[in-house]
């Protein structure tokens, strides 16, 4: 099984290119079309829904692999970087992960983060989490 990480937002963002070796890529990478149909269905309330990928899910938690750990905090302060470059102040994105198959499974958490004022260090985002990051 794997760890996949959604987004949503409330405008389109472009997918990456293909051959992208970027720490983040926007695309379908884990899931299919029903996967994100579910976790937009059962998790987000924004309209446009993608996969982030980069090998493994965003996850962070007291429980994971350090080195996992570490990496899923480099993975978010550049989604974070990302995502503010497309929306404006007063807007939003969403971010769900969970194991492929389990995107209409009951939430387990949520939180609101500020965007633009990240603690990355105090910050726990398990999976199954929904985190609304505003701006």
């Amino acid at each position: 099984m794997s760890l996949a990480s959604y987004i949503g937002c409330n405008l389109e963002i472009p997918l990456s290119n293909e051959e992208s070796d970027d720490l983040i890529i926007i695309g379908d990478y884990f899931s299919n079309e029903y996967n994100r149909r579910d976790v937009k269905k059962h998790q987000f309330t924004t309209p446009f829904i993608y996969e982030v990928s980069s090998d493994w899910g965003i996850e962070i938690s007291d429980y994971m692999n350090p080195k996992t750990c570490a990496e899923s905090k480099e993975k978010l302060i550049e989604l974070c970087k990302i995502i503010d470059s497309y929306i404006d102040n007063g807007d939003y994105f969403e971010l769900y992960s969970c194991w492929v198959g389990e995107e209409a499974d009951k939430r387990e958490g949520e939180i609101i983060l500020r965007i633009n004022n990240l603690d990355i260090e105090q910050i726990k985002i398990p999976e199954k989490t929904l985190v609304r990051f505003e701006k």
